[in-house]
C-alpha cells in the first residue's frame, strides 16, 4: 500500500478538480467560445451564426468567434464538435443536415446522433422553388408542365449531396413523381451563380440566398416551401396554393456541444440563445431574410433533441429509397 501525505493528497485533488469540466459550472465562461459553422462563410447557415453569434457573447460576457469549418456535407466541422473537449468552448450550429447525415453517411469518425448534446433550436428558415430568370413559365402548374414535359432537358441545381437544396430538390420530384438531371454544387454560392447566369435551370434553396435576388430579378421565384406565405415575399404563394400540395420543407438550425458537457454549461448556453432569440435586431434581421426566431418553447434543449430524433425518422426513408448515399 501506498501512503499519501496530506499535503500530496490536496494537491492531487486540487488537481482532479481543475482538470474536471465541472469547474466551468461555476465561472463558465471565462474565456472566447468558438462557435463552429460546417459550412463556407457567406452561406445561409454562415449568416444564421453570425448574427446569434454576436448576441449570444453579449450575454455571455465573452466573444463567441465563428469559425467556418466545411467540407464533406457539414460532417468535418460536426466532427469537430463532436470530439472536442466537453466543457462549452466548441459549439456547433448546424441546419437540417443533422436529421439526415445519420443516413446519408454510412461510415462516420463520430457518433452522428450520440454524440452531441442539444442546446437549443434556432430558426427555421423556409425554402423557396427559384428558377433562372428566362424560364418559360408563369407559376408554378406552368414551371411543372415544363419539368414533366421536358425532363431529359431539365437540371435541377444543388449545393451538394446532403445540402439543403438536395434534400429541397428530392421532396420536389417526389411531388412531381418526375425525375430530372441533378446537378451538384460544392457549395450554395457557386450553384446560385450558375442558376443567375442561366447556365441551369432549377433549384430549391432557403430564403437567406434567395430573397435578396429574387427582389432583383436576377433568378425567378415560383413558390415557397411552407404552410403559408412569408412577409419577405408576400406575393409568392405557397407551393400548396400554387397546386402542389406534398411539397413543404424547411431548413431549421440547431446550436450542440459535445456530448458529456455539463448539464449547467449547456443551461447558460441556452440561456444566451434565448437572449439572442429575444433580441429585437435578430427578429428584424431574422425577418429581412425571410425567417424568424423559433418559439422559445421550441428552443430548449428537451424540445430540440424530440425535433431532431422525429426529423431524422422522417428523411431516412426518403434518402433510402433514393439511394443517393454521400459516401
Amino acid at each position: 500500500m501506498i501512503l499519501l501525505g496530506k499535503r500530496a493528497l490536496l494537491g492531487a485533488a486540487a488537481g482532479l478538480a481543475l482538470s474536471a469540466p465541472a469547474l466551468a459550472q461555476g465561472t463558465y465562461p471565462t474565456r472566447p467560445i468558438s462557435m463552429i459553422i460546417p459550412f463556407a462563410a457567406g452561406g445561409p447557415t454562415d449568416t444564421v451564426g453570425r448574427l446569434i453569434a454576436q448576441v449570444m457573447g453579449n450575454d455571455l460576457g465573452q466573444t463567441v468567434v465563428v469559425e467556418n469549418v466545411g467540407g464533406a456535407g457539414g460532417t468535418l466541422g460536426a466532427q469537430r464538435v463532436a470530439q472536442a473537449r466537453p466543457d462549452g468552448y466548441t459549439i456547433l450550429l448546424h441546419h437540417i443536415g443533422m436529421s439526415t447525415i445519420p443516413t446519408l453517411y454510412r461510415r462516420l469518425a463520430y457518433d452522428a446522433v450520440n454524440g452531441f448534446e442539444t442546446i437549443g433550436l434556432v430558426t427555421e428558415v423556409p425554402m423557396t422553388l427559384v428558377a433562372r430568370r428566362n424560364f418559360p413559365a408563369n407559376n408554378l402548374a406552368e414551371m411543372v408542365q415544363v419539368i414533366r414535359r421536358d425532363r431529359d432537358r431539365i437540371n435541377l441545381a444543388n449545393a451538394g449531396v446532403g445540402a439543403a437544396s438536395h434534400l429541397c430538390g428530392l421532396l420536389f420530384q417526389k411531388a412531381l413523381d418526375t425525375a430530372v438531371t441533378t446537378v451538384p454544387y460544392r457549395g450554395t454560392g457557386p450553384a446560385m451563380n450558375d442558376l443567375v447566369a442561366g447556365t441551369v435551370d432549377v433549384m430549391c434553396d432557403q430564403t437567406t440566398n434567395t430573397v435578396e435576388q429574387i427582389r432583383a430579378g436576377t433568378i425567378r421565384g415560383f413558390a415557397v416551401t411552407t404552410p403559408s406565405r412569408i412577409a419577405a415575399l408576400p406575393d409568392m404563394p405557397t407551393a400548396a396554393e400554387a397546386g402542389l400540395p406534398n411539397f413543404e420543407v424547411s431548413v431549421w438550425h440547431g446550436l450542440y456541444a459535445p456530448r458529456n458537457t455539463p448539464a449547467p454549461v449547456v443551461e447558460r448556453l441556452n440561456r444566451a440563445l434565448v437572449a439572442a432569440l429575444r433580441d429585437e435586431n435578430i427578429a428584424r434581421r431574422f425577418g429581412d431574410l425571410g425567417t424568424e426566431p423559433v418559439a422559445v418553447a421550441r428552443a430548449t434543449p428537451q424540445a430540440h433533441r424530440e425535433f431532431w430524433q422525429a426529423d431524422i425518422a422522417k428523411w431516412r426513408p426518403l434518402i433510402q429509397a433514393a439511394g443517393q448515399f454521400a459516401d
